[in-house]
């Protein structure tokens, strides 16, 4: 079964990947030991059987040979199996092997069971050299205790070894896994106990200055930006609840004056003046579904739309109002979103305008070829905006001539929408100098395959 912690999985994969690489380095050392002794004692065994054979072969040799040193024995024995000599150990014994050789050469090999010896294993060199008497053979052999008692220790030791290695690699791992997680954890329990009514609350950053102590950073961040939407919803509920309240309250006087006193010489003012109430009720519920719309992170509209005609219909409907409105239109200007939200975007723009202006409010729309954006400036003749102010216009229901805009029908959501459109599209909306009155300029990227040679300021 996996296990499900983090600790335990380092703690696992750690033991394991240090177990197997001390089975494979435990089996590397017993092989390159056992390798080593094993030549040391062919390589005796090969010296005896070669000075044995020449010997033999020059026709000097008794029937008893000394091993030499490193040799447990020596047997001579001729082509018909006859045992010409022996080590004083294999006296009186049988050829060691009942295969003859049929011509001269050297084979090694290593025998399980030794004949003088038959406990341990046995390094055999087998020489066939020509005599005068037809081919002889000499078998000399050296024992293998050595290099199997050495293998023997070295097994015991590396099975005690090993597995304490691997046991105190597993133990420090948890010990230093769990202490890594320790902040983790701290921080874990921390937003667990984090609910919507304490978002003021921060997970501890560690001095650690690593990746968990990024990670609390990240978080607390997060938390900010939470605790930011929260302000803001909470704001925005109240102040959408007040600015409901106004119409309905004046609404609800309308109509009880209307119960009260049944004259039909005052309902037609009651009656235009609830209209006039409903209608605002009407444009601030649609300024609110449309703000909703917006905060969704749905994705935006991604049609063509030619923001020349839109900006044009927009100042052509307002040829009657009392501030007029002058153009200054590129020909073309293709960028991507959708007809509704252009529009809303140009009729915020100018209905601001319109509201503050003295006397004049122009409308310029030209392409910037470099930037690729197609550039809306509205701009009037009115007070300004200082620069002290020049984000505050842009936060919901934010008037800086509060009893002037609610009078001429401000709900102060209109420049808040035309930014969050801007945003959406991937633009940006700001309040920018000028010489007089207020300059606000909106940016939208361009359709890819639009051209942009207007670049009229």
């Amino acid at each position: 079964m996996r296990p499900r912690s983090v600790r335990a999985r380092a703690t696992l994969g750690a033991s394991a990947v240090v177990a197997l690489a001390l089975g494979a380095a435990s089996f590397a050392l017993l092989g390159i030991l056992d390798g080593n002794l094993m030549r040391d004692a062919q390589a005796a065994a090969e010296r005896q059987a070669l000075s044995t054979a020449g010997l033999v072969a020059a026709g000097r040799f008794d029937t008893v040979v000394t091993p030499g040193r490193g040799t447990d024995f020596v047997q001579v024995v001729d082509a018909e199996g006859r045992v010409l000599a022996a080590s004083p150990n294999l006296a009186g014994r049988p050829a060691l092997s009942p295969a003859r050789p049929g011509r001269p050469g050297t084979v090694r090999d290593t025998w399980k069971e030794g004949p003088a010896r038959g406990d341990r294993r046995h390094r055999v060199v087998q020489v066939t050299t020509v005599t005068a008497d037809g081919l002889v053979t000499v078998y000399a052999g050296t024992s293998l205790r050595e290099a199997d008692t050495a293998d023997d220790a070295i097994t015991g030791v590396l099975a005690v070894v090993v597995p304490l290695l691997v046991l105190t690699v597993a133990l420090v791992t948890w010990r230093v896994t769990g202490w890594a997680l320790r902040p983790v954890e701290a921080i874990r329990a921390e937003v667990a106990a984090i609910s919507d009514r304490d978002l003021h609350r921060r997970v501890p950053v560690p001095r650690s200055q690593d990746e968990i102590a990024r990670l609390a950073v990240t978080m607390n961040a997060t938390l900010d930006r939470l605790e930011a939407a929260g302000i803001r919803q909470r704001r925005f509920i109240a102040d959408a609840s007040h600015e409901l309240r106004s119409p309905i309250t004046v609404l609800r006087t309308q109509l009880e004056v209307a119960q009260a006193h049944p004259d039909p010489a005052l309902w037609g003012e009651l009656v235009s003046g609830a209209l006039e109430d409903t209608v605002r009720l009407q444009d601030l519920a649609a300024d609110l579904l449309l703000l909703a719309r917006l905060d969704t992170g749905e994705a935006p509209p991604d049609t063509p739309v030619d923001l020349a005609e839109v900006a044009g219909e927009a100042a052509r409907s307002r040829r009657r109002d009392r501030i007029p409105v002058d153009v200054d239109i590129a020909p073309e200007a293709v960028v991507r979103g959708s007809t509704l939200w252009l529009s809303r975007l140009v009729t915020n723009l100018l209905d601001n305008a319109q509201r503050h202006a003295d006397r004049r409010v122009r409308l310029v729309l030209r392409v910037d070829g470099p930037a690729r954006a197609a550039v809306l400036e509205v701009r009037d003749d009115g007070p300004g905006i200082a620069v002290a102010d020049r984000e505050r216009v842009f936060e919901r229901f934010t008037r800086l001539d509060d009893a002037r805009s609610r009078d001429e029908g401000g709900s102060g959501l209109g420049l808040a929408i035309a930014r969050d459109i801007a945003t959406r599209l991937g633009g940006s909306l700001t309040v920018e100098d000028a010489p007089a009155g207020a300059r606000l300029v909106a940016r939208i990227p361009l359709e890819p395959d639009a051209s942009g040679a207007d670049t009229r300021f």
